[in-house]
């Protein structure tokens, strides 16, 4: 479980590619103390165990499941990545809920300022836009933000500048994907009703 309150930004310094996995290799090395073999780390707001040390940093297995649901896949050796430790039992809870579990992956409409506020524009598919509410809570590539606004084939947050600062999202370039994990009471609600329903 996380909170998608963004700890580090690591840098992505090899890619092995296999038929049906990959091992990626990251540098952080401010979040290496203290962490242990099969610890929980989101990356880009997908739940990966770590699985061996690297020089300044840690190595990850993303099986074929997690590189076809996420944007993953996609990262070459210089790439940048949102990185969070899992929550601990006895830690604040700034953000909200975020289990890890990327629902879809959505396409980057527009980043823009307006009226000294900046505005993400994201689209994504119509089933993972029902579950979102405005002024409710969505993780964009394991950041936790909040809804300023829900279509039927996406949404728009507002960024403040420590988020732009400290996180990927700053860099975001229109057409580029990003993992999408809505809150998960709106998962549980919506089931919930489906279950009613029939």
């Amino acid at each position: 479980m996380f909170t998608g309150i963004v700890e580090a930004v690591g840098l992505v310094t090899a890619v092995t590619r296999r038929a049906n996995a990959a091992t990626l290799e990251l540098e952080a090395p401010a979040l290496v103390e203290g962490l242990a073999l099969g610890a929980s780390i989101a990356v880009n707001g997908c739940c990966l165990t770590v699985a061996s040390f690297a020089p300044r940093g840690f190595r990850f297995e993303a099986v074929a499941e997690t590189l076809a649901r996420s944007n993953l896949g996609q990262l070459a050796v210089g790439s940048r990545v949102n990185l969070e430790r899992a929550l601990r039992a006895d830690g604040r809870l700034d953000g909200h809920f975020v289990q890890g579990h990327v629902d879809g992956v959505g396409r980057v409409l527009a980043l823009e300022q307006r009226a000294g506020d900046v505005r993400l524009a994201v689209g994504c598919a119509r089933e993972l836009a029902e579950l979102l509410v405005e002024k409710g809570s969505i993780a964009v590539d394991g950041v936790s933000l909040t809804l300023a606004g829900v279509r039927a084939d996406g949404f728009e947050v507002a960024l403040i500048p420590y988020t732009l600062a400290q996180t990927t999202l700053g860099a975001l370039q229109s057409g580029a994907q990003v993992n999408l994990e809505a809150d998960i009471l709106g998962k549980y609600v919506r089931r919930s009703l489906e279950r009613i329903r029939s």
